[in-house]
């Protein structure tokens, strides 16, 4: 990249640790459901304004399970909803049917295959050339091997990656690297405020 060039960034969102995090980190994990929901483009949008490198947006990825409809018809449409409104603003949305378990619903649904979507998107999209850096707003440590394998094909260039976590009064977790900087963009409570998203996506 030449001098003055700009970088083009694209945001990977692994939506239920985002979520979960927002909720533990600044609402302890009370309260109700849509406590800890964000606007997936204000995030991404608050990761450019917080670097001094120039930078565009071109790609916001948000990655989540899907509730089955026959199982869970109320979850399934609110997913819907969420869905359209994040795809008209321009988000792409790659979802993965939930797993059930035997006992449902004692026993929670869980997401199957997400965080390999995920991986994979962020290794090919770079390979491919399709950003300069890509921020990885999770802290699940089963991306490693896909932050590992980005640094490894960027060396000290382009494309490089970088991370980013909710901070709150209470320990940070976030992704790291033995042996590497990896630059991780720490979000208050200032910052989450400005991204809430108060929509109920359980009502037409």
């Amino acid at each position: 990249m030449g001098p003055g060039s700009s970088e083009r960034a694209v945001v990977f969102i692994d939506w239920q640790n985002v979520y979960k995090g927002a909720r533990d980190a600044f609402h302890r994990g009370q309260g109700s459901g849509r406590l800890g929901n964000v606007d997936p483009l204000r995030l991404a949008q608050r990761l450019m304004q917080a670097t001094a490198r120039t930078r565009e947006l071109v790609g916001v990825r948000v990655y989540r399970g899907r509730p089955d409809p026959p199982r869970d018809p109320y979850g399934f449409t609110a997913n819907q909803r969420q869905q359209i409104a994040w795809e008209r603003a321009g988000i792409t949305v790659v979802q993965r049917p939930l797993r059930y378990p035997k006992a449902w619903p004692a026993e929670k649904a869980q997401e199957k295959g997400v965080d390999v979507a995920l991986a994979v998107d962020f290794v090919m999209l770079t390979v491919t050339g399709a950003y300069d850096v890509g921020i990885l707003c999770s802290t699940d440590t089963d991306l490693k091997p896909a932050l590992e394998a980005v640094v490894a094909l960027g060396g000290n260039r382009q494309p490089h990656c970088e991370v980013a976590a909710w901070a709150s009064s209470q320990a940070v977790p976030r992704l790291r690297i033995a042996g590497t900087r990896l630059w991780c963009h720490y979000l208050l409570v200032d910052d989450y405020g400005g991204m809430v998203d108060p929509t109920d996506y359980t009502t037409p």
